[in-house]
């Protein structure tokens, strides 16, 4: 799906600009000990992300209390997004790292089976008895690229742990300026899946965060594997092209990539682009945003069911303000479902229930007045104070139009909605699944809401398999948020495959992916269509406050000691 060109954000200043000199001094120093990263043994890497965790832990309380004002967020939010991931990640390649030391690889997930299409299917989340207790319900799964069967999922994995002498290299991680657990994440995947030491230059928008990222991982920075660095474009522009740098990843806007990939726009770019001739020659990853769909299959939910699922996308909506690139945008009902009336309005109401948050992303005002402003049908919801946005409802698009909420993603509280197919489930799943392939800008994450009922019936359920197979999405979630996909860390994360350099869409390349599979299509990530207590990521979760240290905690140091205070804080 060709993308409309639309500015991601205005040029953010950074308040903190790293000096030249020790940008090269930065790059100096972890190349000094790239080999030695790339050589040491697994058990001393395991050994130094343990290191990390308490620090972590440690450096939460400001890490949470810094971010919930920059973000215009409460605390719990900034615990479950940004602390608790973080940890989660640590703990896991941790976890992965002993493996290696003992049996050379990881396990391969918690056991694989025929997935859809036939597929090898890698199951990768519950990773644990803990996780199956404290997220009862909700499931994971690697679906493999065809002709990938069991004994070659186990060749490909952690092969960089397969090599004998390894050089290594440093790797540029270009932070992302909207989740603070991002920038952490994608360092310790580059250093312990692909065997890379890194610098980390954090985003003007998440500067603040960088001197807790500092406390947490002084194990790494204080050996070279590691250094922090800050500044705006200037700063990047400078360290994409330096000749230290071997490695590139991003997380941020398609624009950005393409600049660094292809040059600035016009003949030139058209003729590398044509001629596959880039103007970076060493390998870059990256992860770049989506138009995020969440389709309904028509059936007759209950109330209970209907008022959950409508939650649920407005917790995708109002998370982070929507500053997230899996944030819902793009709500696809069938035509003729005879609740979707009544499903739009529950949407607006939990819309209108939640006060507007603080739109801190550079150019977000303009975004919502380009894409909303001058549109008769939007419903706006919540009253704004100064430096916020309302949440804007966008029902009924023309499925058939070439309109731009469809080609960009709006990076602010935008949802709209789109009518397609027709009544039948079979009809509507066959649909939905093209329209969210090429008329949807994006292959990062992708959702599906279907009744169990409809599961169960051979017919529907094939249907569906089929979707999951044919969707170009990095992630597909079924009943619930891909985000999930994100925060569980087993899973891969990550734009689909089938993006390419001249046609990036959300990105190339994994992050997360703990258990290091190669020869990746997609995560699947599963829940029921209820989910009893309410999850603690919800908007109206009253809890949330309470029991999101408690989760923080349990992701450092795993017990069951501590499972029933969480259960308990959980019911009652």
């Amino acid at each position: 799906m060709a993308h409309t060109s639309l500015k991601m954000s205005a040029d953010a200043k950074s308040a903190a600009s790293t000096e030249q000199r020790l940008l090269d001094d930065a790059i100096a120093a972890v190349k000094d000990r790239a080999m030695e990263w790339a050589r040491l043994p697994a058990i001393t890497k395991a050994a130094l992300l343990r290191e990390c965790i308490p620090r972590v832990l440690d450096a939460a309380p400001g890490w949470v209390a810094e971010g919930a004002t920059a973000r215009g967020a409460d605390q719990a939010e900034e615990w479950l997004a940004g602390v608790t991931p973080t940890i989660r990640q640590l703990r896991l390649f941790a976890d992965s790292m002993e493996a290696i030391a003992q049996r050379g690889r990881p396990a391969l997930g918690r056991g694989s089976r025929t997935g859809p299409g036939g597929r090898l299917a890698i199951d990768v989340f519950p990773s644990s008895n803990i996780d199956r207790v404290s997220f009862a319900g909700f499931t994971a799964y690697t679906l493999m690229e065809e002709g990938v069967d069991g004994t070659a999922a186990r060749r490909r994995q952690a092969s960089f742990y397969k090599q004998s002498d390894p050089e290594g290299g440093v790797s540029l991680i270009l932070g992302a300026g909207n989740v603070s657990s991002i920038p952490p994440m994608d360092v310790v995947s580059k250093m312990f899946v692909e065997g890379l030491v890194c610098v980390l230059k954090m985003n003007p928008v998440n500067e603040w965060v960088g001197p807790y990222l500092e406390r947490a991982l002084a194990p790494l920075i204080s050996r070279n594997y590691l250094r922090i660095v800050y500044g705006g474009a200037d700063v990047g522009k400078y360290l994409v092209y330096h000749e230290g740098i071997d490695d590139i990843h991003i997380t941020g806007s398609d624009r950005t990539h393409d600049m660094i990939v292809w040059g600035p726009p016009g003949a030139e770019r058209d003729r590398r682009m044509k001629d596959n001739d880039p103007v970076l020659q060493i390998p870059i990853s990256s992860e770049l945003g989506n138009v995020s769909p969440v389709a309904i299959v028509p059936y007759e939910y209950s109330d209970e069911q209907l008022w959950f699922q409508a939650r649920n996308l407005v917790t995708m909506v109002t998370n982070n303000a929507s500053f997230n690139c899996n944030a819902a945008k793009m709500l696809i009902t069938a035509e003729g479902w005879s609740q979707r009336d009544r499903f739009l309005d529950m949407i607006a109401k939990g819309l209108g229930s939640v006060p507007p948050r603080k739109a801190y992303y550079p150019g977000a005002f303009d975004r919502y007045e380009t894409l909303v402003g001058k549109r008769e049908s939007v419903v706006k919801l919540g009253v704004a104070k100064p430096g916020t946005l309302p949440w804007a409802l966008v029902p009924g698009v023309d499925s058939a139009a070439a309109d731009d909420l469809f080609r960009v993603e709006p990076f602010c509280g935008i949802l709209s909605e789109t009518r397609l197919g027709s009544g039948d489930p079979v009809e509507f799943i066959s649909a939905a699944t093209s329209f969210m392939n090429d008329k949807l800008w994006g292959t990062l994450n992708a959702a599906i809401v279907i009744h169990p009922a409809l599961e169960k019936d051979t017919v529907v359920g094939g249907a569906l398999d089929r979707a999951i197979v044919e969707l170009r999405y990095g992630t597909v979630a079924i009943n619930h948020w891909p985000a999930l996909g994100y925060a569980f860390g087993t899973p891969p994360w990550g734009g689909h495959p089938s993006a390419t350099l001249q046609d990036i869409q959300s990105g190339l390349g994994w992050v997360h992916n703990t258990f290091m599979l190669e020869g990746i299509d997609k995560s699947v990530v599963r829940g029921n269509l209820v989910v009893k207590p309410k999850p603690v990521w919800f908007y109206d979760n009253t809890k949330a406050g309470a029991i999101a240290p408690m989760v923080a905690r349990m992701e450092a140091e795993p017990s069951w000691l501590k499972v029933p205070g969480l259960l308990f804080k959980a019911l009652f």
